[in-house]
């Protein structure tokens, strides 16, 4: 699955993530991939996951931050 940080503190050791489908997942510290390191600001952040459910509410393991695209950029029209 695919979605956007809402937020992470490292101290907390949790944050949250925004699916494409719109739901609220939490995310701990055991649940980043091995080598994800979550930046302080991360706030929009494009991340992929597994979604697992448990007891007290679904999470997100698995969590890996996405490549950042590189916006394009325009092309010259002419010789102006």
């Amino acid at each position: 699955m695919n979605g956007n940080m809402i937020w992470f503190n490292p101290d907390k050791r949790h944050g949250f993530i925004r699916t494409e489908e719109g739901e609220r997942l939490l995310v701990e510290t055991t649940g980043l991939a091995a080598d994800c390191v979550m930046p302080t600001r991360c706030r929009g952040l494009a991340v992929s996951f597994d979604r697992e459910d448990s007891p007290e509410a679904p999470r997100a393991v698995g969590v890996a931050m996405l490549p950042l695209m590189a916006p394009r950029r325009a092309r010259r029209r002419g010789n102006r």
